[in-house]
């Protein structure tokens, strides 16, 4: 079940989380299943060895799982906040130029949403890879999202 159209989240994002609109994030693709979404390489935003930032590569990622989350869950705002509880972030490379981060759900959004209609809060994984413009993986994250009632 899709939750939001992929075309809306990413003007959505751009209008509610600041700091998307701030990074100048791109969604190139953004499905239940998959979210592509790119940072350009920007000078304000590296770190000491010329690349970005790590609290950059973290909001690149972050914000491909959270579209990841609305694109499977935003039919549900109006009875439910989308919030992530934990995320691990493992730096791998150096990463230098482009970012492209792509997110996936793992795991079962029916389930989800069950335990959801049960009265339970469910917790449910998505995972980012974060490459460079040659396609190196420079980075992995990976998000426990929550859906939390509205009281």
């Amino acid at each position: 079940m899709v939750g939001m159209p992929g075309d809306q989240i990413g003007p959505l994002m751009h209008a509610v989380v600041p700091m998307v609109a701030t990074l100048g994030l791109e969604y190139v693709e953004v499905s239940p299943e998959r979210t592509v979404v790119v940072l350009r390489d920007q000078p304000e935003y590296r770190n000491h060895v010329g690349g970005p930032h790590a609290a950059a590569m973290f909001a690149l990622a972050e914000s491909a799982t959270g579209a990841v989350a609305i694109a499977a869950f935003g039919d549900m705002m109006d009875r439910a906040v989308l919030l992530p509880t934990t995320a691990t972030m493992d730096y791998v490379a150096i990463a230098r130029g482009d970012l492209t981060a792509t997110a996936r759900l793992d795991a079962d959004a029916d389930a989800a949403r069950a335990q959801f209609d049960a009265g339970t809060r469910p917790e449910f994984d998505i995972v980012c890879e974060i490459a460079d413009a040659k396609g190196t993986i420079t980075g992995t994250l990976r998000v426990r999202w929550t859906l939390k009632a509205l009281r």
